[in-house]
Protein backbone atom coordinates (compact mmCIF):
# COMPACT_ATOMS: atom_id res chain seq x y z
CA UNK A 1 0.00 0.00 0.00
CA UNK A 2 1.45 3.50 -0.97
CA UNK A 3 2.56 5.59 2.05
CA UNK A 4 -0.06 8.18 0.86
CA UNK A 5 -2.99 6.04 1.19
CA UNK A 6 -1.61 4.94 4.32
CA UNK A 7 -1.43 8.84 5.78
CA UNK A 8 -5.04 9.42 4.78
CA UNK A 9 -6.43 5.99 6.70
CA UNK A 10 -4.60 7.46 9.88
CA UNK A 11 -6.00 10.89 9.51
CA UNK A 12 -9.81 9.38 8.77
CA UNK A 13 -9.42 7.22 11.89
CA UNK A 14 -8.16 9.55 14.17
CA UNK A 15 -10.87 11.62 13.36
CA UNK A 16 -13.26 9.26 13.72
CA UNK A 17 -11.68 8.44 17.54
CA UNK A 18 -12.11 12.51 18.20
CA UNK A 19 -15.65 12.22 17.38
CA UNK A 20 -16.40 9.31 19.50
CA UNK A 21 -15.00 11.04 22.29
CA UNK A 22 -16.62 14.18 21.96
CA UNK A 23 -19.89 12.50 21.57
CA UNK A 24 -18.64 10.28 24.91
CA UNK A 25 -18.05 13.98 26.35
CA UNK A 26 -21.27 15.63 24.92
CA UNK A 27 -23.11 12.75 26.98
CA UNK A 28 -21.13 13.06 30.24
CA UNK A 29 -21.30 16.69 30.17
CA UNK A 30 -25.54 16.17 29.55
CA UNK A 31 -25.47 13.47 32.88
CA UNK A 32 -23.38 16.15 34.94
CA UNK A 33 -25.72 19.18 34.02
CA UNK A 34 -26.69 20.75 37.08
CA UNK A 35 -29.74 20.32 38.75
CA UNK A 36 -30.68 23.54 40.25
CA UNK A 37 -30.23 24.93 36.67
CA UNK A 38 -32.27 22.23 35.17
CA UNK A 39 -35.00 22.70 37.90
CA UNK A 40 -34.92 26.42 36.64
CA UNK A 41 -34.97 25.70 32.91
CA UNK A 42 -37.43 23.07 33.60
CA UNK A 43 -40.16 26.07 35.71
CA UNK A 44 -40.65 22.73 37.95
CA UNK A 45 -39.41 21.21 41.55
CA UNK A 46 -40.70 17.65 41.62
CA UNK A 47 -40.95 16.89 45.14
CA UNK A 48 -40.96 13.30 46.53
CA UNK A 49 -42.94 12.45 50.03
CA UNK A 50 -45.24 9.50 51.65
CA UNK A 51 -48.53 11.23 52.28
CA UNK A 52 -49.71 9.22 55.52
CA UNK A 53 -47.71 11.30 58.29
CA UNK A 54 -49.75 13.59 59.68
CA UNK A 55 -48.66 16.85 60.94
CA UNK A 56 -45.36 16.20 57.92
CA UNK A 57 -48.22 15.56 55.32
CA UNK A 58 -51.03 13.91 54.78
CA UNK A 59 -53.87 14.20 52.68
CA UNK A 60 -57.69 16.11 52.90
CA UNK A 61 -60.73 16.86 51.10
CA UNK A 62 -60.31 21.13 50.85
CA UNK A 63 -63.32 23.50 50.60
CA UNK A 64 -63.57 22.97 46.94
CA UNK A 65 -64.06 19.19 47.81
CA UNK A 66 -61.03 17.87 46.16
CA UNK A 67 -58.18 15.84 47.83
CA UNK A 68 -54.90 17.56 48.66
CA UNK A 69 -51.63 16.79 50.40
CA UNK A 70 -50.72 19.38 53.18
CA UNK A 71 -48.52 19.39 56.21
CA UNK A 72 -45.43 21.40 57.23
CA UNK A 73 -43.25 19.58 54.76
CA UNK A 74 -45.56 20.41 52.19
CA UNK A 75 -44.92 24.20 53.20
CA UNK A 76 -41.09 23.73 53.59
CA UNK A 77 -41.31 22.29 50.07
CA UNK A 78 -43.52 25.66 48.88
CA UNK A 79 -41.20 27.62 50.59
CA UNK A 80 -38.05 26.14 48.37
CA UNK A 81 -39.63 26.46 45.17
CA UNK A 82 -40.65 30.13 45.65
CA UNK A 83 -37.21 31.23 46.23
CA UNK A 84 -36.09 29.05 43.56
CA UNK A 85 -38.37 30.54 41.47
CA UNK A 86 -40.71 27.86 40.06
CA UNK A 87 -44.00 25.87 40.33
CA UNK A 88 -44.01 23.25 42.75
CA UNK A 89 -45.04 19.10 41.70
CA UNK A 90 -45.99 17.03 44.66
CA UNK A 91 -45.28 12.88 44.07
CA UNK A 92 -47.20 10.82 46.85
CA UNK A 93 -44.79 7.48 46.90
CA UNK A 94 -44.45 4.74 49.17
CA UNK A 95 -41.76 5.37 51.76
CA UNK A 96 -39.22 3.16 51.64
CA UNK A 97 -39.19 3.78 47.67
CA UNK A 98 -38.31 7.66 48.18
CA UNK A 99 -34.20 7.57 48.25
CA UNK A 100 -34.13 5.30 45.23
CA UNK A 101 -36.50 7.85 43.42
CA UNK A 102 -33.76 10.56 43.29
CA UNK A 103 -31.15 9.32 41.73
CA UNK A 104 -33.52 7.67 39.05
CA UNK A 105 -34.47 10.81 38.14
CA UNK A 106 -38.61 10.45 39.14
CA UNK A 107 -38.09 13.48 42.16
CA UNK A 108 -35.70 15.91 42.32
CA UNK A 109 -35.91 16.02 46.38
CA UNK A 110 -37.40 13.88 49.38
CA UNK A 111 -39.20 16.18 51.64
CA UNK A 112 -41.04 13.44 54.31
CA UNK A 113 -39.60 13.80 57.72
CA UNK A 114 -36.47 11.61 56.71
CA UNK A 115 -33.54 10.82 58.66
CA UNK A 116 -29.89 10.97 57.07
CA UNK A 117 -28.83 7.58 58.38
CA UNK A 118 -25.64 6.91 56.86
CA UNK A 119 -26.81 3.91 54.48
CA UNK A 120 -29.55 6.81 53.13
CA UNK A 121 -26.28 8.55 52.60
CA UNK A 122 -24.56 6.20 50.80
CA UNK A 123 -27.36 7.18 47.81
CA UNK A 124 -28.16 10.39 48.17
CA UNK A 125 -26.91 13.75 49.95
CA UNK A 126 -28.92 16.09 52.72
CA UNK A 127 -29.69 19.52 53.40
CA UNK A 128 -29.31 21.09 56.85
CA UNK A 129 -31.86 19.73 60.04
CA UNK A 130 -34.63 21.41 59.15
CA UNK A 131 -36.50 19.35 62.22
CA UNK A 132 -35.81 17.31 65.56
CA UNK A 133 -38.52 15.56 67.14
CA UNK A 134 -38.41 12.59 70.12
CA UNK A 135 -40.16 9.41 69.14
CA UNK A 136 -42.57 7.71 71.39
CA UNK A 137 -45.14 4.67 71.13
CA UNK A 138 -48.85 4.34 70.69
CA UNK A 139 -51.48 1.76 72.14
CA UNK A 140 -54.73 1.47 72.77
CA UNK A 141 -56.23 3.38 75.60
CA UNK A 142 -57.33 0.23 77.54
CA UNK A 143 -53.66 -0.53 77.31
CA UNK A 144 -52.26 2.47 78.74
CA UNK A 145 -50.94 0.97 82.19
CA UNK A 146 -49.64 -2.48 80.54
CA UNK A 147 -47.99 -0.72 78.29
CA UNK A 148 -46.14 2.35 80.00
CA UNK A 149 -42.47 2.20 78.98
CA UNK A 150 -40.93 0.58 75.92
CA UNK A 151 -39.52 -2.12 78.18
CA UNK A 152 -42.94 -3.53 79.03
CA UNK A 153 -44.03 -3.89 75.82
CA UNK A 154 -41.00 -6.86 75.74
CA UNK A 155 -41.57 -9.20 73.21
CA UNK A 156 -44.76 -8.50 71.79
CA UNK A 157 -45.42 -7.51 68.15
CA UNK A 158 -44.86 -3.79 67.29
CA UNK A 159 -45.35 -2.03 64.37
CA UNK A 160 -43.43 0.22 62.29
CA UNK A 161 -43.17 2.21 59.01
CA UNK A 162 -40.94 0.28 56.34
CA UNK A 163 -38.05 1.81 55.16
CA UNK A 164 -38.14 4.59 58.55
CA UNK A 165 -35.64 4.64 61.61
CA UNK A 166 -38.55 4.02 63.92
CA UNK A 167 -37.77 0.14 63.23
CA UNK A 168 -34.20 0.85 64.83
CA UNK A 169 -36.05 2.77 67.72
CA UNK A 170 -38.30 -0.80 68.50
CA UNK A 171 -35.31 -3.16 68.04
CA UNK A 172 -33.24 -1.07 70.07
CA UNK A 173 -35.16 0.24 73.36
CA UNK A 174 -37.98 -2.83 73.27
CA UNK A 175 -36.34 -6.52 74.55
CA UNK A 176 -37.15 -9.15 71.76
CA UNK A 177 -39.31 -7.11 70.01
CA UNK A 178 -41.13 -8.59 67.20
CA UNK A 179 -41.40 -5.68 64.46
CA UNK A 180 -44.07 -5.49 61.96
CA UNK A 181 -43.19 -3.53 58.98
CA UNK A 182 -45.87 -1.74 56.74
CA UNK A 183 -45.14 1.32 54.16
CA UNK A 184 -48.37 3.19 55.24
CA UNK A 185 -48.74 4.31 58.87
CA UNK A 186 -52.39 4.39 58.46
CA UNK A 187 -52.50 0.81 57.76
CA UNK A 188 -50.24 0.37 61.06
CA UNK A 189 -52.85 2.16 63.03
CA UNK A 190 -55.87 -0.14 61.70
CA UNK A 191 -53.39 -2.72 62.98
CA UNK A 192 -53.19 -1.50 66.25
CA UNK A 193 -56.79 -0.86 66.44
CA UNK A 194 -57.57 -4.88 65.34
CA UNK A 195 -55.29 -6.19 68.06
CA UNK A 196 -53.06 -7.59 65.16
CA UNK A 197 -49.98 -5.44 66.84
CA UNK A 198 -49.54 -3.93 70.48
CA UNK A 199 -48.10 -0.72 69.57
CA UNK A 200 -46.49 1.35 67.04
CA UNK A 201 -43.72 3.14 67.18
CA UNK A 202 -43.72 6.95 65.69
CA UNK A 203 -42.50 10.13 65.98
CA UNK A 204 -44.27 12.10 68.68
CA UNK A 205 -45.77 14.81 66.38
CA UNK A 206 -47.38 12.24 64.19
CA UNK A 207 -48.68 9.73 67.53
CA UNK A 208 -50.26 13.18 68.87
CA UNK A 209 -52.01 13.62 65.75
CA UNK A 210 -52.66 10.08 65.56
CA UNK A 211 -54.48 10.11 68.89
CA UNK A 212 -56.17 13.14 68.28
CA UNK A 213 -58.12 11.56 65.52
CA UNK A 214 -58.51 8.25 67.21
CA UNK A 215 -59.25 8.44 71.01
CA UNK A 216 -59.23 4.95 71.64
CA UNK A 217 -55.78 5.30 71.34
CA UNK A 218 -53.23 6.71 73.96
CA UNK A 219 -49.14 7.74 73.77
CA UNK A 220 -47.60 5.93 75.83
CA UNK A 221 -45.26 7.51 78.91
CA UNK A 222 -42.20 6.95 77.52
CA UNK A 223 -40.29 9.16 74.94
CA UNK A 224 -36.75 8.53 72.75
CA UNK A 225 -34.38 11.86 71.85
CA UNK A 226 -33.68 11.40 68.09
CA UNK A 227 -29.91 10.80 68.41
CA UNK A 228 -29.88 10.02 64.16
CA UNK A 229 -30.12 13.95 63.81
CA UNK A 230 -33.45 14.92 62.96
CA UNK A 231 -35.38 15.37 59.33
CA UNK A 232 -33.41 16.50 56.38
CA UNK A 233 -33.84 17.04 52.37
CA UNK A 234 -32.49 14.19 50.41
CA UNK A 235 -30.80 15.41 47.02
CA UNK A 236 -29.36 13.85 43.96
CA UNK A 237 -25.35 13.06 45.12
CA UNK A 238 -22.58 15.73 44.58
CA UNK A 239 -25.17 18.23 43.69
CA UNK A 240 -23.83 21.76 45.77
CA UNK A 241 -25.69 24.12 43.83
CA UNK A 242 -29.19 22.84 44.89
CA UNK A 243 -28.13 22.29 48.28
CA UNK A 244 -27.09 25.69 48.61
CA UNK A 245 -30.01 26.85 47.29
CA UNK A 246 -32.17 24.38 49.81
CA UNK A 247 -29.86 25.40 53.01
CA UNK A 248 -30.84 28.83 52.20
CA UNK A 249 -34.16 28.34 52.09
CA UNK A 250 -34.15 26.44 55.58
CA UNK A 251 -32.05 29.56 57.32
CA UNK A 252 -34.66 31.49 56.05
CA UNK A 253 -37.71 29.45 57.57
CA UNK A 254 -35.56 29.40 60.72
CA UNK A 255 -34.53 33.33 60.88
CA UNK A 256 -38.53 34.18 60.01
CA UNK A 257 -39.93 31.30 62.58
CA UNK A 258 -41.97 30.04 60.18
CA UNK A 259 -41.66 26.52 60.92
CA UNK A 260 -44.26 26.49 64.25
CA UNK A 261 -46.69 28.41 62.45
CA UNK A 262 -46.25 25.73 59.19
CA UNK A 263 -46.61 23.20 62.32
CA UNK A 264 -49.68 24.64 64.22
CA UNK A 265 -51.98 25.07 60.93
CA UNK A 266 -51.00 21.46 60.06
CA UNK A 267 -52.54 20.17 63.60
CA UNK A 268 -55.29 22.70 63.00
CA UNK A 269 -56.05 21.03 59.35
CA UNK A 270 -55.79 17.74 61.21
CA UNK A 271 -58.24 18.59 63.46
CA UNK A 272 -60.51 20.66 61.22
CA UNK A 273 -60.80 17.14 59.01
CA UNK A 274 -61.59 15.07 61.82
CA UNK A 275 -64.64 17.52 63.17
CA UNK A 276 -65.87 17.25 59.45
Amino acid sequence: MKKGMLKKIFAIATIGVMSIGLISCGKKADENTDKLAQIKENGKLIVGLSADYAPYEFHIINESGEDEIVGFDVEIAKEIAKDMGVELEIQDMDFDSLVAGVPAGKIDLVISGMTPTDERKEVVDFSDIYYVAEHGFIVKAENKDKYKTFADLKGQKVGAQMGAIQEGIAKDNIPEADVQLLSNVNDLVLSLKSGKIEALVVELPVAEMIVKNNPELVVGEEKVKDTEGGSAIAVKKDEQALLDSINSTIKRIQDENLLDQFIIDANDLTTKQVQE
